[in-house]
């Protein structure tokens, strides 16, 4: 998956699939989204989750409840199989009685296998400054 095109609209793909995962949190719709090896990680310097049923399990202890959050995106980036996201995830508008009032910039690096799945993922994310 080298051609540009393909790429993004794979990466297009993929994070409307991410968004239905991050909605339904049903273990199916997280797993297909990865390799079986796949690693996760959700900071750079961290740990990764690895392998699909890692993912789920850290996944699903993190999860967000559909409804309390706003998510935006666009494609920042293509190289390769490697695809750039630049997101921001906006908990304060999410329509919540008591909204926390977090906001954060996402910048998410997603390196793609030839079926559309990621094989590595990480998530780069900064809390936006209240004010």
């Amino acid at each position: 998956m080298t051609d540009r095109n393909t790429t993004e609209a794979a990466a297009r793909r993929w994070v409307a699939a991410y968004e239905n995962a991050w909605k339904t949190n049903e273990p199916d719709d997280i797993r297909a989204l990865f390799t079986d090896d796949a690693a996760y990680l959700t900071q750079p310097w961290g740990e990764p989750w690895a392998g699909a049923d890692a993912i789920v399990a850290g996944w699903l202890d993190a999860r967000d409840e559909p409804g309390t959050y706003e998510f935006e995106w666009e494609i920042a980036g293509v190289d390769g199989h490697r695809v750039f996201v630049d997101a921001r995830t906006d908990y304060a508008a999410s329509g919540e009685e008591q909204p926390d009032g977090r906001t954060y910039r996402n910048l998410w690096v997603i390196d793609l296998d030839e079926d559309g799945r990621a094989r590595a993922f990480t998530e780069w994310y900064m809390k936006q400054p209240r004010g």
